[in-house]
């Protein structure tokens, strides 16, 4: 095939994209080329787009991807081409978190998905054979693009019967959030919960919380009722609007006790988060898997939280192992115990302007880019 292909640049960080040609640089031997037929659209790829996150210049970003295997570099072994796969975020497989079965934790995390080249420095996209690096391997595969070269550690192998535009979302948003539920707080059956936040990855929390995990009481708290009602259809038992003064007393009030056992907050808001701390119960655990960029900050009653013995952890790619994640979630959709393909919608790519509004309007809680 040609080394040329079609991708979605964000030529500045302004949170504009354009549809260019790019060229392919060589495969590399860890490498994977994949034809993508989908990538879900997430806060992150937004984020970068405006340098919240760290990205630079003409870059091609993606990191939701699903697609069929062209071509393997020698050091990969457990797909090959034709098959389908979903991919995730990146990670150097050697060090103590990798081994250790957390890798999303890798020591170079920041580095290999957010550095935008590969890990020997080399672009895997240029502008034209021998032009200019463009800032890519964007959480090792860059997926907003027709053909893109990524890493095997992002590579998930799924059935050939996988609907790649339904899961393509589990690769970051939907792992995300339900893996903070299943992994990072390990919530127990019959317990409370109250997400903060319910956009796709909240709604993922809810779901994990209600249908897998079997919660006793889940509360969604959210600025927008449209956003609480759906999430009352996915499992929340009550909704508690955002802006309200007594959102903490609310959350008293329904678990009946001093607060909840567990939390998840999914917007990174430091006030937001500041609340879901207090709304916290004796021994309760929280987790913020919202990304607010560096530099932010929120204050903790010490006292408060020594006292009633509370919790506090972060939460990356929901501590999960997408090799073995990924799959699972697929199995928890197939059995309705996770049906993701309710809030999810679908755009082809060249309507890639409408998909960023919708996403940002609330008019689509989950857009999906199809080829």
């Amino acid at each position: 095939m040609s080394r040329t292909t079609t991708a979605l640049v964000a030529p500045e960080l302004n949170g504009k994209f354009e549809l260019r040609e790019v060229y392919l640089d060589a495969i590399q031997a860890d490498e994977v080329l994949v034809e993508i037929q989908a990538s879900g659209l997430c806060h992150t790829d937004l984020s970068c787009a405006v340098g919240i996150l760290p990205c630079r210049p003409n870059a091609v970003l993606g990191h939701e991807g699903g697609g069929v295997v062209v071509q393997t570099g020698s050091a990969v072994s457990h797909v090959q081409p034709g098959d389908k796969v979903l991919l995730s975020f990146t990670h150097c497989e050697t060090c103590a978190a990798c081994t250790s079965g957390h890798p999303a934790y890798c020591h170079t995390f920041n580095d290999r998905n957010f550095g935008g080249a590969r890990p020997d420095g080399s672009s895997a996209m240029l502008t034209k054979p021998g032009g200019e690096p463009i800032y890519s391997t964007f959480f090792g595969q860059s997926s907003f693009a027709r053909h893109t070269l990524v890493h095997r550690s992002s590579v998930v192998k799924v059935p050939a019967e996988t609907d790649l535009a339904v899961y393509a979302p589990l690769g970051c948003g939907m792992q995300t959030g339900a893996g903070a539920v299943l992994n990072s707080l390990n919530v127990k059956e019959g317990s409370t919960v109250a997400v903060f936040g319910v956009g796709s990855v909240g709604m993922a929390a809810v779901m994990a919380a209600a249908k897998i995990r079997k919660a006793r009481i889940i509360i969604a708290v959210d600025l927008q009722q449209s956003r609480l009602d759906l999430a009352k259809e996915l499992g929340a038992t009550h909704g508690v609007l955002g802006n309200a003064k007594d959102v903490v007393q609310q959350i008293r009030d329904i678990c009946q006790s001093n607060g909840c056992d567990y939390a998840v907050d999914a917007t990174g808001v430091p006030f937001v988060i500041k609340t879901m701390i207090d709304s916290l119960g004796t021994l309760g655990r929280a987790s913020t898997v919202g990304a607010p960029g560096p530099g932010h900050n929120v204050a903790v009653d010490i006292m408060e939280h020594l006292t009633y013995g509370k919790e506090y952890v972060g939460c990356c790619e929901g501590d999960s192992l997408p090799k073995e994640f990924v799959p699972y979630l697929i199995e928890q959709h197939q059995k309705g115990n996770f049906p993701l393909d309710k809030f999810i919608k679908y755009y082809d790519f060249k309507d890639y302007e409408k998909a960023i509004e919708d996403s940002k309007t609330g008019n689509a809680i989950k857009a999906v880019l199809k080829w």
